[in-house]
């Protein structure tokens, strides 16, 4: 009975093993992720940068394109007589013209006048005398010419045209002042804030009639021939160079071979556009006076973004717009910012590359 006993009791215990031996089996782990398939990892969206790009305020200027407050806007032209004779430079405020005309006068010499609405420099000069056709621009845009003294028909047209005029000969040194680091009759200055009183002062109407231009404020590109280097020469002891600077999209001035500077801070003088504007000419007299023929019809050249495109003027009378049309016959559209308008004999020598 006992034996018996025990062979049930071997039985029992053979069997748990068993089943314990089979249970460790099944129980055996798979290798980890040996059958899982691995969710794809996501990767955090690119975080792009929005430029916010502010609406400018206020107006843009008939003159330059560039925005600047309504009011002063409503501010009449002011159109100054720049010295340009070698012993007159650097010019102070010249920068801070909108519009800037070269004109040859007598001798090997030119003479700038340059046109202000939005900017107001401390410093303004050497301020120069007058010319018919300095006279017939500042008649043009309606402005209040500054000037010093003149030649007698500048002079003479002046009064029958009844230009507002400010002029150094006759003014008090409240208007004018000589600056003594140059010596006269290349030292004659002023500031925009005094010129401004001194309208007040003569009851000059306080806001111009005349016409603007017209203005691309979309940035768009230019075609046309390269023009990123252009020399005019006005004669063997007078050139004017520009060369493009990609960066701020603007010319560089060069006078007689330097950097055309302002005397305020010594910054490079820079232009957005230039227009080469030929006009006849002719001595009038033995000091070498000129005659520009301003009203009536000419070639040109509209420069601007590198590129150069041939234009046609048109200035039907003394006090109508002068229009540089492109050959098509429409009116040019110039890219906001200062505007340089040489004024050239037809036969001047242009390099343009």
């Amino acid at each position: 009975m006992i034996k018996k006993r025990s062979l049930i009791y071997i039985f029992l215990f053979a069997m748990i093993f068993l089943s314990a031996c089979n249970n460790k089996v099944d129980k055996i782990p798979e290798e980890p992720h040996a059958n899982i398939e691995e969710e794809p990892i996501e990767e955090p969206e690119p975080i792009i940068e929005v430029e916010i790009i502010k609406e400018p305020q206020g107006q843009p200027s008939p003159l330059s394109g560039i925005y600047a407050d309504e009011e002063i806007l409503k501010n009449r032209i002011v159109a100054i007589s720049f010295d340009n004779h070698p012993k007159a430079r650097w010019q102070a405020g010249l920068k801070d013209a909108e519009i800037v005309y070269e004109f040859p006068v007598e001798g090997p010499y030119t003479r700038y006048l340059g046109l202000y609405i939005i900017n107001n420099p401390s410093s303004l000069g050497p301020i120069r005398s007058a010319r018919p056709y300095l006279v017939t621009m500042a008649y043009e845009f309606d402005a209040i010419f500054v000037h010093v003294g003149g030649s007698e028909q500048a002079k003479k047209d002046a009064r029958n045209l009844q230009i507002a005029e400010i002029d150094g000969l006759t003014s008090s040194s409240k208007v004018f002042w000589r600056d003594s680091s140059k010596r006269a009759p290349n030292n004659m200055y002023s500031s925009m804030e005094v010129l401004r009183q001194a309208q007040n002062d003569k009851s000059f109407r306080e806001e111009g009639k005349y016409e603007g231009f017209l203005f691309d404020h979309q940035d768009k590109d230019r075609f046309g021939d390269s023009a990123k280097k252009i020399s005019i020469i006005y004669n063997n002891e007078n050139k004017t160079d520009y060369e493009y600077d990609l960066d701020s999209d603007t010319y560089n001035r060069f006078k007689d071979g330097k950097a055309h500077i302002d005397e305020i801070d010594e910054s490079q003088i820079r232009a957005k556009n230039i227009i080469i504007q030929k006009a006849n000419m002719k001595v009038l007299d033995r000091e070498g006076r000129l005659s520009i023929n301003l009203e009536t019809t000419g070639q040109g050249l509209f420069i601007t973004k590198g590129v150069a495109n041939e234009i046609k003027w048109v200035k039907e009378s003394r006090k109508a717009k002068t229009k540089y049309l492109d050959l098509n016959g429409d009116e040019i559209i110039l890219n906001p910012g200062t505007t340089w308008i040489q004024i050239v004999k037809p036969n001047t020598d242009l390099i343009i590359e």
